[in-house]
Formats: C-alpha cells, sequence, structure tokens
C-alpha cells in the first residue's frame, strides 16, 4: 500500500453507520414468501422535487409485518434546519413548528428504522437520495436494503415486465390516481407519514394482484 492510499484512507464510519451496514450484510433467501417479508413503506417531504437542489424536511414510515400495517409503529421524524419557503412546503404545510432532530440525531435514528427491512415507496428513489444528502457527511454513500418502487410495480403488473414504460402515462400512476383506482381514501395526503400509510395501503393491494401472477416470492418480487 502507498503512503498516499494510507494517507487518503477513509474515515471511521460512526458506530451507528457501522451497525446498519452489519445488519444488510445478510441477505434475504430468494425463495421467501411474501408472507414472510418484512418491509418498511417510508416517505419524505422536501423543499421542492430536485434531489440535488432540494432539502429534505421530514420522514415518515410504516411497518408491515406478517401481511399487516402496523398501524402503531407509524412514525414521523423532522430534521432540523433552515430553508427557504418553496412550493412543495406551500403544498405540505410543514414549517418550523414542533420538535426536530439534528443532521445526526436524525441519520442515527432513521437508519435505525431503515434496518435491514425491503424498503417500499412510491417514486421511491427519489426518497433514498434526499436521506444520502443526511447520510453521506456519515460516511454512508449508498443504502443497501433491497428496494421496491410501488410505481414501478403497479405499471409491471398492469403491462408486463418488457413493457417500454417510457410509453406509459406517468399520471395514471402517481399515488393519488392510483388511490382512486384502489379505493384508498387519501384523507391525510402530503404529510410524510401520511402518505406511508397511503403507500402501505397501495402495497398491499398491489401484492395481492404480484400472486395472483405468479409473483410469490422475494426473487421473483425484487428484481
Amino acid at each position: 500500500m502507498s503512503w498516499w492510499k494510507f494517507w487518503k484512507s477513509e474515515p471511521k464510519k460512526p458506530h451507528f453507520v457501522q451497525e446498519f451496514l452489519e445488519k444488510n450484510t445478510q441477505k434475504i433467501p430468494g425463495i421467501r414468501s411474501l408472507d414472510q417479508m418484512e418491509f418498511l413503506v417510508l416517505d419524505t417531504e422536501t423543499t421542492g422535487l430536485d434531489p440535488k437542489k432540494d432539502q429534505l424536511i421530514s420522514f415518515g414510515a410504516i411497518r408491515i409485518k406478517n401481511r399487516k400495517i402496523q398501524v402503531s409503529e407509524s412514525l414521523e421524524l423532522r430534521l432540523k434546519q433552515d430553508f427557504p419557503i418553496g412550493p412543495a412546503i406551500r403544498i405540505h404545510g410543514i414549517l418550523s413548528a414542533g420538535q426536530a432532530l439534528s443532521q445526526e440525531e436524525f441519520a442515527e435514528k432513521t437508519l435505525s428504522i431503515l434496518g435491514n427491512s425491503i424498503l417500499v415507496g412510491h417514486h421511491i428513489q427519489f426518497d433514498l437520495e434526499i436521506l444520502l444528502q443526511v447520510y453521506r457527511p456519515f460516511g454512508l454513500g449508498h443504502v443497501p436494503n433491497p428496494v421496491l418502487d410501488t410505481l414501478s410495480l403497479c405499471m409491471r403488473l398492469d403491462h408486463g415486465p418488457l413493457a417500454d414504460y417510457s410509453r406509459i402515462k406517468a399520471e395514471d400512476y402517481s399515488l393519488d390516481s392510483l388511490c382512486q383506482r384502489f379505493g384508498i381514501e387519501t384523507d391525510d395526503r402530503h404529510t410524510a407519514s401520511g402518505d406511508a400509510f397511503l403507500t402501505a395501503q397501495l402495497l398491499q393491494k398491489l401484492l395481492i394482484l404480484a400472486e395472483k401472477k405468479g409473483i410469490d416470492t422475494f426473487s421473483k418480487l425484487i428484481r
């Protein structure tokens, strides 16, 4: 090893990042059935829709175990920071009221919640990129968990795995549109915990359809 590599070695990650990564070293068996999987459905509220420029405001999550939504475990956490009031904030109405966590507190708390669960969201790659803004200063450059996007799953169930998704109307697969299609009430829309709960209900509907199409194991569901 050169002296240059020695001096440029990465700093030691905080204990909570190391623990999170350690949890994700054990892979989920491909034959595991849907009933045996644990999902963490999450959502973020942000100052806008560009993960390169906008900031995270709050994080909401709810767990699904044994195909049941664990309503009592639903939570919402807010990140302490100053940000300009933009269009997204006017929509979900989150300002600076209430208790908020520092960046380190937020990172430690949310990573302990993510654990080694299968992470689920609607447009989830956006949520993960926003969360990585918080995690990168602590040495976490990617989230290793298995990931499931309810938008992509619904398109796949409707049009097949080989469909050209660029030709599909995106507006038909918004969270609002899919909630309307599946008869899911949207009372608590545009809060992180509220949208996570709606997405969890949507996932339940999609898993039933997936099973009918023979998608009944981890390896078939997560592609």
